[in-house]
């Protein structure tokens, strides 16, 4: 019997490279993939005969994390495997309250992809080593939730600007269009704002400026 997977991911180039993965195993058949947690959402009210979907954390519309959790809610015999680029403490906590069954990196082989599925489905956590050792730390020392964060972020007006419009899921060209600024002039605002917050990505500038009630 074939297992019916998702994939959800922003980026079609890896949702063709994690699909190829899958294609060397025969038990393994991809049912559809979608660009983010809304589209999934949607896709699941006509039909949630799915055994397990592969999230990407980072998209737009819906983040993977918010996804995971409405998906456990509505349809808890779905098993989710976060698969990211990603191994940030911040991400994998969230996502394992959230309820992912596994957190995998993207640059994982098929074998070890297989492996890791036949796992999760099994009952098990699929989790490359890198990440469970993270996990072990971070429930050995929880950071604390809520936390405000004690230095001081200056953060300009308009850098401000533009992270209220990243926070909404926005591509940097939609920001320069809606701030009547070139999209080298948002990169180099997201640039400082990244220095500033000392954050590497989206997902954690808007969490760490939402921590600190600057957006």
């Amino acid at each position: 019997m074939n297992i019916k997977i998702a994939i959800v991911d922003d980026n079609t180039f890896l949702i063709k490279a994690v699909a190829e993965k899958l294609s060397f195993f025969k038990d393994l058949e991809v049912k559809f993939s979608v660009m983010n947690g809304s589209e999934l959402l949607d896709k699941l009210k006509d039909n949630h005969n799915l055994d397990l979907i592969l999230m990407d954390i980072e998209m737009p519309v819906l983040n993977g994390i918010d996804t995971t959790l409405q998906v456990k809610q509505k349809y808890p015999h779905i098993k989710i495997i976060m698969l990211t680029v990603f191994d940030n403490d911040e991400n994998i906590f969230n996502a394992i309250k959230a309820g992912a069954d596994g957190y995998l990196l993207k640059e994982i082989n098929a074998g070890d992809l297989h492996s890791g599925i036949i796992e999760t489905l099994n009952g098990g956590a699929a989790m490359n080593p890198s990440i469970a050792l993270k996990t072990l730390k971070l429930l050995r020392n929880p950071f604390v939730e809520g936390k405000k964060d004690n230095e001081d972020i200056k953060l300009t007006n308009r850098e401000v600007d533009v992270l209220e419009h990243l926070s909404k899921g926005l591509s940097y060209n939609a920001i320069a269009d809606n701030l009547i600024l070139s999209t080298g002039t948002i990169r180099k605002h997201i640039e400082n704002i990244y220095r500033k917050l000392q954050v590497h990505n989206k997902l954690e500038a808007v969490q760490k400026a939402k921590r600190n009630n600057i957006i």
